[in-house]
């Protein structure tokens, strides 16, 4: 169900009556693009073309669903149209030059003659909202679905009757950056405790050059990464298990990427319902919402943005969400509208 995660830390958020918040999210569901339009966003049930619901609940977790269709337009065929037009112009006015407001008008006209073509392609961006820790999971590493997925939520929750307390979404940032407990782990060859490393692994130099080496289905266990990491290159990815039970791929953003359950975890899972939503949703969020603290306490804790730091600010990196490692400038929360 997720492969892989961004996460969030709310503030103030109470979980809603589930038909209401689907009434209120009725206004934002999903409609395609008309033919002129290049990008549409909105809900769609969580459960699947069977179902109409635009909100599930499932063990106490909260479960939404962005899909997004985009009409792409390759940049060549723009190009090669705009070219088209402004000879055709030349010739038509005798002009041997074409002023940048003219070419930015015809690039217009472009784009809108060529998107009622264009292929459309759909994607969906599965939302969990964990009212009892407090957190917002996304299944998606990208930073602008990311910011689109909470802007359209805070516009729904803000929809709900009645609702009178506001909530904040505020990225995860922990006391270390990932990057730097990797690499730790990788040249002590101590796991922190729970975690197992695995045999993938990419480390790479933190310099514009970004010279990299790769290790896939290989043991790391060798004085070669030892090597590489006194050379000054920082690992950005690293294979790793939770308890024998969820193998992943930790970055160093800080993004789970490639989440798989374990046998282990599947066995004796009966399904839930005719599509196994309900089974498949129970078992994620069972897994991942214990997951996700053990790993934050690995990168050090939860950094606490009021309390003075622990370690040099340089040190300090954003974490489990798409924010760039490092960062000196804590991104702004996402407000609620209401509030």
């Amino acid at each position: 169900m997720f492969k892989t995660i961004s996460f969030y830390r709310l503030e103030n958020f109470q979980s809603p009556d589930l038909e209401a918040l689907a009434q209120a999210m009725a206004g934002g569901a999903f409609v395609p693009c008309t033919p002129t339009q290049p990008e549409s966003s909105g809900w769609v049930a969580p459960r699947g073309k069977k179902s109409v619901a635009l909100a599930e609940r499932v063990g106490g977790h909260l479960l939404l669903q962005l899909c997004t269709e985009r009409r792409a337009l390759p940049s060549s065929a723009i190009n090669a149209a705009l070219e088209e037009r402004i000879e055709k112009y030349k010739e038509e006015t005798g002009r041997e030059r074409v002023g940048g407001k003219m070419k930015k008008q015809f690039k217009e006209e472009v784009v809108q003659d060529l998107l009622p073509r264009a292929f459309s392609k759909r994607a969906t961006t599965l939302v969990w909202l964990d009212a009892e820790h407090q957190m917002l999971v996304l299944n998606t590493s990208s930073n602008a679905v990311s910011d689109k997925v909470i802007s359209l939520l805070i516009d729904a929750l803000a929809n709900l009757p009645g609702r009178s307390a506001s909530f904040v979404v505020k990225p995860v940032q922990t006391q270390l950056a990932p990057a730097t407990c990797m690499a730790q782990w990788l040249s002590s060859r101590d796991a922190p405790p729970g975690f197992t490393v695995d045999q993938d692994c990419e480390l790479k130099t933190p310099d514009d050059r970004k010279s990299s080496v790769r290790y896939a289905r290989h043991t790391l266990e060798i004085d070669e990464i030892n090597q590489h990491i006194t050379e000054g290159k920082l690992p950005t990815q690293l294979a790793m298990t939770w308890n024998s039970r969820v193998s992943f791929v930790l970055n160093d953003k800080g993004q789970v990427k490639k989440i798989k359950l374990l046998d282990v975890v599947m066995e004796g899972v009966k399904e839930s319902g005719e599509d196994g939503f309900d089974a498949d949703a129970a078992i994620s969020t069972g897994e991942l919402s214990q997951l996700i603290p053990d790993l934050l306490d690995a990168l050090g804790g939860e950094l606490d943005p009021l309390a003075a730091p622990a370690a040099p600010a340089e040190s300090a990196a954003p974490a489990l969400s798409p924010a760039a490692p490092g960062a000196t400038k804590p991104t702004p929360p996402w407000e609620d509208a209401a509030a």
